[in-house]
């Protein structure tokens, strides 16, 4: 049986019920996530947006090669949280994700279809919301050859869904089955629960870690709809397979369920009969063999090499191949069974359907070899380099909130195309196909085994340190811009780099050559000075070598828990030169938070900043500074911070100023903040960028000095504009701006300023962390004034 599980964003899938699923009942499962959290925040790193995205990704896939499961997405784009579904359909157009979600249906072909969310407001976000309300509407249509014809779907076939369930019925009942995920399982050696926990834990960005426990772990569906077992109560189901299988066994008639043959459900109920866990080969070769070939069952080949123990590596001795180099890869084919093997590779030179993935081509040829048990055979296959390596549903711009690329059935499942060579083994008479990554495998002293997939570059890529810089308006600018060259090339080479400026600057020199090592990188630094006008501008740099010109270069995400993967961008960098106008004397300190990328963005400004270690923060000299900057979420994230709040809040009552953005519930705790607040849940929120902000005290130093802020300043902003607002908060707080989303009461939270002793503290709540990496303006002469918020004659702490 297939279950397809539906909800928004990478982490909102139920893993309890997956793996219960999977590894309980040995169902065929799937979870399609409509996002891949691009919207989000992040707890490991400072990626944001798309890059954030391929993380999330990457961790959803790290987590079904744990639980089992098979992974598919939309090309929804996760612009960020939504109140509504109403609001979440004017980012993504409702008939297009609707068709993702049928194509998807329609290629994994599920007889029960389960939405992780109840399609309500108690769902909360808008996404979430959204993504249960599709999930019923492809329940109802994925059958439907005249609303959706085959042609709309890439060819793929209509299929009527069995069983619609809701899940998440623990906001409250009803529920109409329950199951305890809790159930150990000796083959495992844990309990599905217990696995499910390791699954999410890998969530990192997210923090989603937790501990397995052992014991009963209960969950619990609502069944809403069926086309089978209609008559019987849903509150007596004893599995949420019930009616399916006699409905497949009658021919299907007017169900329009596909029936498999007689034969097939006789070899798979053998199957589960004679299935010997110690010794597979044995019960399962002939069986697999058959449903295999006559049926193309999906993963029966893959089972079959499985049961008898064979293995593929497929070895490079690098990380990067350059297009149109080639690389020797050594293959290994191992036979760990009791079984004899004959092994025949057939990788004729054409193109397939899957070749349009692949960043390699490869000559083609055909051998046979025997492997008897306990043997390995090794080879060597040469690989050219043919197109860059990158997540395939960023190769083309997005357009709106949608990816650009069509769904495919290949694309969807996250098919890890780019580099994988197939080897294809018979076992007695049996056909079965192993696939391997070509990878770099080596030893790290610390971490043990690295692999490495191989990634395919262009020989010579080049890339700016930011996407977005601050410039001061009308000052003199005078800053240096570091291109960083790398080469995938096995050959040394000779690259000319230049420096293309907007008007009103110019750099050292009009271009810089360097001798680039073989798979060697360099960094080549430009002095760029002048001075520019109120405005947005562009900056890029360019690189020429052996005829070519090259104008991008990757960004290189590597995490020890996901595959690395490169995102591809241009050598430029916009410059948003900003009328602003800094404190005097002003020297900061800043504490990052979550995914902070903030406080180079002041430095831009021509701010003092040094970063703070919240683990030296119990002996840090804090006179030197004239404010404190704590970054967001940065209590949550750093237990440190917390056991030194105190001796920063000592600091500013004795004159200084502290500027601490937005936190979660871990705000409201005692001693945290010099005076309570309160949090609703879910928390208050602006998600709308064009809410109109009310400004409450006009005459506060903190929006008139040194910037006077002005309605041009709230333009602008992006993603979110305040979150995690206060509900309430004490009356020594003085609130200086009310904002709201459309038919919401307004919300006096975002902006707090409180006298504390002889210093200022001021709480934000406002999306800095968003805006000011960004480049908007007005956040930037905003926070600026925060920052010189500090009472002129408050005397320095002495140490």
């Amino acid at each position: 049986m297939r279950v397809l599980v539906i909800a928004a964003h990478p982490d909102d899938e139920d893993t309890r019920l997956i793996t219960w699923l999977t590894k309980g009942h040995r169902a065929e499962v799937a979870y399609l996530s409509l996002t891949r959290g691009d919207g989000g925040q992040n707890l490991i790193g400072n990626e944001l947006g798309e890059a954030l995205g391929v993380i999330r990704t990457e961790e959803l896939l790290t987590a079904r090669r744990l639980d089992g499961a098979h992974q598919y997405f939309t090309r929804a784009y996760d612009f960020g949280f939504s109140k509504s579904a109403a609001e979440t359909y004017t980012h993504w157009p409702h008939d297009s994700i609707l068709k993702d979600v049928i194509t998807i249906v329609r290629a994994f072909r599920p007889h029960v279809i389960v939405t992780v969310f109840t399609g309500t407001t108690r769902d909360g976000h808008g996404q979430h919301q959204v993504s249960a309300l599709i999930g019923r509407e492809a329940y109802d249509l994925a059958g439907d050859s005249v609303r959706f014809p085959t042609k709309s779907t890439q060819g793929l076939p209509p299929w009527t869904v069995s069983k619609f369930y809701r899940g998440r019925t623990y906001f409250g009942p009803p529920f109409s089955y329950s199951y305890n995920s809790g159930e150990y399982d000796p083959l495992l050696g844990l309990s599905y629960a217990e696995l499910a926990v390791i699954s999410r834990s890998q969530h990192r960005s997210q923090g989603t870690g937790a501990l397995p426990r052992k014991g009963p772990s209960m969950g619990y569906l609502m069944r809403e709809a069926t086309r089978v077992n209609v008559g019987t109560d849903s509150t007596k189901e004893t599995s949420i397979f019930d009616g399916i299988g006699a409905a497949l066994a009658r021919a299907g008639g007017s169900s329009g369920l596909a029936r498999p043959s007689d034969s097939t459900v006789q070899w798979v109920a053998e199957l589960k009969a004679t299935f010997n866990p110690l010794r597979p080969e044995y019960t399962t070769s002939a069986l697999l063999c058959k449903i295999a070939n006559e049926h193309t069952m999906v993963g029966a080949g893959d089972a079959l090499m499985l049961a008898h123990g064979v293995a593929v590596e497929a070895t490079v001795e690098r990380d990067f191949l350059a297009i149109g180099d080639t690389i020797a890869v050594t293959i290994a084919v191992y036979n760990r069974g009791s079984a004899v093997l004959l092994r025949s590779r057939d990788t004729p030179n054409t193109t397939s359907r899957e070749d349009a993935y692949l960043p390699i081509r490869r000559d083609g040829f055909m051998r046979v070899d025997t492997i008897l048990p306990g043997g390995v055979l090794r080879d060597t296959l040469r690989i050219i380099g043919n197109r860059p390596s990158q997540p395939w549903w960023l190769a083309s711009p997005r357009v709106g909130d949608l990816f650009g690329l069509p769904v495919s059935e290949d694309a969807a499942d996250e098919l890890d195309v780019r580099t994988y060579v197939a080897e294809f083994l018979t076992v007695d008479g049996c056909m079965g196909i192993v696939y391997s990554p070509i990878a770099h495998r080596y030893a790290d002293p610390v971490k043990g085994a690295i692999v490495h997939p191989l990634a395919v570059a262009p020989a010579i890529t080049l890339t700016l340190d930011t996407h977005v810089e601050y410039v001061p308006a009308r000052g003199a600018l005078d800053r240096t811009m570091h291109v960083r060259l790398r080469s995938a090339s096995t050959a040394a080479r000779s690259v000319r780099v230049s420096l293309k400026a907007p008007k009103g600057l110019t750099a050292d020199s009009a271009s810089r050559t360097v001798q680039l090592a073989a798979l060697g990188m360099a960094t080549v630094d430009f002095r760029v000075r002048g001075s520019l006008p109120v405005g947005t501008y562009t900056l890029s740099a360019v690189a020429a070598s052996n005829g070519q010109t090259v104008t991008t270069g990757y960004q290189l995400i590597d995490y020890d828990h996901i595959r690395p993967q490169t995102l591809y961008r241009d050598a430029t960098v916009t410059l948003q030169a900003v009328d602003v106008t800094i404190p005097p004397g002003a020297n900061i300190a800043y504490i990052p938070g979550v995914g902070d990328n903030s406080a180079p963005a002041l430095q831009q400004l021509g701010i003092p900043v040094t970063i703070l270690d919240p683990a030296t923060l119990a002996s840090a000299d804090l006179a030197p500074y004239t404010a404190i900057v704590v970054g967001s979420r940065a209590y949550e994230a750093h237990p440190e911070l917390v056991a030194n709040n105190a001796r920063l809040l000592e600091w500013v009552k004795r004159g200084g100023t502290m500027v601490v953005q937005y936190g979660q519930f871990e705000m409201t705790q005692p001693g945290i903040m010099p005076y309570p607040i309160t949090l609703t849940r879910p928390a208050a929120r602006v998600t709308e960028e064009n809410a109109e902000v009310t400004v409450l005290a006009p005459k506060d130093p903190l929006l008139n000095a040194p910037n006077r802020i002005g309605p041009a300043d709230w333009k602008g902003w992006q993603q979110d504009f305040g979150l995690y607002m206060p509900s309430t908060f004490d009356s020594a707080y003085t609130p200086l701006v009310s904002l709201h989303d459309t038919g919401e009461p307004a919300n006096s939270g975002g902006l707090l300023v409180a006298p504390y002793g002889r210093g200022t503290y001021v709480y934000a709540t406002l999306a800095f962390f968003r805006q000011l990496p960004a480049g908007v303006p007005g956040a930037a002469r905003l926070f600026v004034n925060l920052l010189g918020a500090r009472q002129a004659d408050a005397p320095k702490i002495t140490p």
